[in-house]
Formats: structure tokens, sequence, C-alpha cells
């Protein structure tokens, strides 16, 4: 513990200066190579890196009385048995360095993995049915061909994203909007740490630190940085998803958006996004081909075909049944996996319901396996 207190009590006085940002820290430490250098470079040195004003210099040169507060909250972090990577550190998420401003520190629980390419899934905390099971399928996919899913742990999308990386035995990484010891919200408290066991969940804040609501695109930043694109499954016109697109688009990420049902508004920013050039997401493998050389590409279980009707004899009795899913199918898509849960049938009978149900125009069947109710039907 004396050890890493030694190793990161210099960066954690860093982030206490006042007026220091963390673009300003990034160019410092690419000039001086680490805190302590920062520390004993002369008034003249510090001059010499762009936009650094002498008040700024000053409170660099008397660091010192900076570090009780610096010690206090190292401490605790150490206390919490909390895991701590600086920016100039080969463990720190590589994409996430690339940035004008990255946070110069982040405690997490969990290991971090700079072998495995991110990509994050955002969206509506307020998410459809249809959201919802999009993010987690999308997700389980994802991870099954060797990416790591980034999201924020809010309700709706976020949480559907990392239960979905969960679902397939993937890595996920949970980037907070507080401090580690303020999980948010709380209902997702076993999410974190299931996420923690296998995963990553990190923050750049005080541990302490409450979810306040300019915390958010701070963190969303992150977001945006860590990973090599960005999926937007639902979006209203005004939403924090944007802002991750808007700045992933910013950091020359990919920008991905599903598209929804033109009478949902809470399809109307992913819509917005599409129109400006967003990529449109249909599938996994939309994804998979504009990201492929980030990966190498891995035969998911959710790549086997569908089944037939000579698959199983369970398909045969599904005459039988009052195509009693007609009901549990709106304008809507709804994913089958959703179709199978409500119903309490087996997956094979719902799956032939479907298909005569289609057959008859009653429904339409949509890209991923999603069904709506064909326009004009009841």
């Amino acid at each position: 513990m004396h050890d890493l207190f030694k190793t990161y009590l210099p960066w954690f006085t860093l982030r206490e200066i006042p007026y220091l940002g963390n673009a300003m820290i990034k160019k410092l430490i690419r000039d001086f190579q680490s805190p302590e250098n920062i520390f004993s470079a002369s008034q003249k040195q510090l001059a010499r890196t762009a936009k650094i004003n002498k008040k700024t210099i000053d409170h660099i040169r008397n660091h010192k009385k900076f570090q009780v507060k610096a010690s206090r909250e190292l401490e605790q972090v150490l206390s919490n048995n909390y895991k701590i990577t600086a920016l100039s550190e080969d463990a720190y998420p590589a994409l996430l360095k690339q940035i004008s401003d990255p946070p110069p520190v982040l405690t997490y629980m969990g290991s971090l993995n700079n072998t495995k390419p991110c990509i994050s899934i955002v969206g509506s905390r307020n998410a459809t049915s249809y959201g919802l099971s999009t993010a987690r399928h999308l997700s389980s996919d994802l991870v099954g061909r060797g990416f790591q899913v980034v999201s924020g742990l809010a309700r709706g999308v976020d949480s559907m994203a990392h239960k979905g990386a969960l679902d397939n035995k993937g890595r996920t990484i949970a980037v907070l909007g507080s401090g580690l010891n303020k999980i948010y919200p709380k209902e997702n408290k076993n999410l974190f740490f299931q996420i923690a066991r296998t995963g990553t969940v990190f923050s750049e804040f005080k541990i302490d630190a409450p979810p306040v609501r300019e915390r958010f695109p701070i963190r969303n930043r992150v977001i945006a940085g860590i990973s090599c694109g960005t999926v937007v499954v639902e979006a209203a016109k005004r939403s924090g998803s944007l802002i991750t697109a808007r700045l992933a688009g910013e950091y020359n990420r990919e920008v991905f958006a599903v598209p929804g049902s033109i009478k949902s508004k809470k399809s109307e920013g992913t819509h917005a996004l599409l129109k400006k050039g967003a990529r449109l997401v249909e599938s996994q493998q939309d994804i998979i081909d504009e990201l492929h050389h980030f990966i190498h590409e891995q035969k998911s279980e959710h790549d086997r075909p569908e089944l037939q009707k000579s698959d199983s004899p369970a398909l045969e009795r599904s005459d039988k049944n009052d195509y009693s899913l007609l009901k549990l199918i709106d304008p809507y898509p709804v994913h089958i996996d959703v179709l199978v849960e409500k119903s309490s049938m087996e997956c094979a009978i719902v799956t032939a319901q479907l298909l005569d149900l289609e057959l008859k125009g009653k429904i339409r069947r949509h890209p991923g396996n999603f069904y709506s109710i064909s326009e004009g039907k009841n």
C-alpha cells in the first residue's frame, strides 16, 4: 500500500491544482513525462506550455499545499481496495489517451484489458421494449465477436447493454457519472458488482462524488473516447446519448444508429443521426463490417441458422395453437425472445406461429428476429 501511495500521490496532487484542466495536464505530461517533473520544473519551463497562466504556474510550484487533500482522497481509494491507473501507464485505456482531455487518473474495480477493442452502446433511460431487447442482443452478439461493450450503467439501454454482454460471458465496462462509492442508480448495485467480477467499473471522479447532472456529459466523453465506435439504440431529440455520438464523431470514431418507428419520439434522435451520416444498424453484422479490422471474427451462437419446420416435431404441434402471440405484437417491432418470455411457450412453437402469421400477412418480420403487426391488421 505504501508503494502505491508513493506512486499515485503526485497524480492525485496534480488533479487538485486549481484551474488545471485535463487538457492542460495532458500537455504537461507530454512535455515533462511525469507529475514529479512538472512540480520540479521552473516557472520559465512551465510557461513554455501553451495557454498556461502565471496563477496556475504559481499553484503548480506551490503544489505541496494541495497534498493534504490529495492524500486524504488517495488513502480512501486504497482503503476501499480500489485500483488506480494513470495517464502515462500502459494499463490506461489506449484509445482514451488519444482524446484532447483524458482523465489523468482513473479509479476502478475489476480488471483492465487493452487487447480487446471497445464498442459503446448507449440510449434512452426510458427505452421501449424494442430498444431494450435490441441493446441486449446487440451487446451479446458483439462480445461474441471479441468486443468489450462499454456503457454508463444508467437505467434502460445502458443496463441492457451490460446485461447482454454478461449473458454471453463477455467483458463489459461501466463508466460512472459519480464516484465508485456512489452507485447510481441504486437498483443497479447488483449489476455494478457483476460487471466488476469479469470486466471493469471505473470513474474519473473522486470516490464520494455524487451523481449530479453536470457529471454525466463529462462521463459521456469517456464512453466515446474509450471506444472505436458508438452505437445509439434509442434517443430522443435532446439526449445525453446524442452528446456521446457527437463526441465519438469528433474523435474520428464510427457512429452507428439503430432505426426505430417513425411514430416514436424515442427514435427521433437516432433518425437525426442517420440523416447526418451515422451508419445504419439492422444487425450486429453492420457493425462488424465497419470495424472488422479491430477484431478477429469468431463464430457466435447467434449466427446459427433459424429453425426450419422439419427441425422439430414441436413445430407440427403449433398448428393447434390459437395464435395467442398476435395480441403480444403491436406496430412497434418486438424481439422473438420477448415473445417467448411473455407467451410462456416453447421457442419452437413461437417460431412456427410467427412463420404462419407472417405467411398469412398478419405480421411483418424485421432484421434481427423482430416482429411487428402488419399495417391495418388487428
